[in-house]
């Protein structure tokens, strides 16, 4: 858009999308970029999708770093603080807030960000008046890969496998995807770094991916994460 056409864009809106993503290690046979890849694809669904309810959705470019520090123990791995983090959505919120936004949607795919990203949806509504939604997108699409993949499809398992062979296979080292080799998270304490309970850098079998079934599963989602939304437009939220 040009500065005009966002202008108009950000005054219809019913709300303006951030996808929020990272840059780190997801194994040896995905890239760095699979939780951006995952933010702006799945972002991107979300506002087609919102189109055919008469929803006016904007997305903003998908930010592309986030909150990895348990990653960095693996190269590549690009991480903010989690107070640089926060300030960084505030002051985007900030920006849109100043050319009239009234609500934005955070759709985060990487799980690192969550408590930074609700830390700065709170600053936003006290301090912006900015109404924020935040969606963590896995969490609506848990019950429907738990029926596919069983309990153990996490980070660059079965699930992230499966969506990037969805939008990008070309991505996918396919001689690389192996069954990953963890130990048990600790019950009582957390761990520091994420090669304390992965040898390869990711959780699950990544053999087990299914594109197929994936596409099934953005899809209700998708549609899933729009029905919260209109709920909480109805309830005047």
């Amino acid at each position: 858009m040009t500065w005009e056409e966002a202008g108009e864009a950000f005054l219809a809106a019913d709300a303006v999308v951030l996808p929020t993503g990272s840059t780190e290690q997801h194994s040896r046979h995905l890239p760095l970029s699979v939780d951006s890849l995952r933010a702006d694809h799945l972002s991107a669904e979300l506002v087609e999708a919102a189109d055919r309810r008469d929803l006016q959705l904007y997305r903003l470019p998908t930010l592309p770093y986030g909150y990895s520090q348990h990653h960095m123990r693996f190269p590549g791995t690009v991480t903010l603080s989690p107070e640089t983090y926060r300030e960084v959505i505030v002051e985007i919120g900030a920006s849109i807030a100043d050319h009239g936004v009234a609500r934005l949607l955070l759709l985060n795919c990487h799980g690192g960000n969550r408590e930074p990203l609700k830390l700065a949806a709170d600053r936003l509504g006290r301090e912006y008046d900015l109404a924020v939604h935040f969606v963590h997108w896995t969490d609506f699409a848990r019950e429907k890969l738990e029926e596919v993949f069983g309990d153990d499809w996490g980070h660059a398992g079965d699930h992230e496998t499966s969506v990037i062979g969805l939008f990008r296979p070309d991505l996918v080292r396919e001689d690389r995807k192996e069954p990953q080799t963890t130990r048990e998270f600790p019950e009582t304490r957390s761990y520091s770094y994420f090669d304390e309970v992965t040898e390869e850098g990711g959780l699950g079998d990544p053999t087990n991916a299914d594109p197929d079934a994936m596409e099934t599963i953005v899809s209700e989602t998708t549609e899933e994460i729009l029905d919260a939304f209109e709920a909480d437009l109805d309830d005047g939220w």
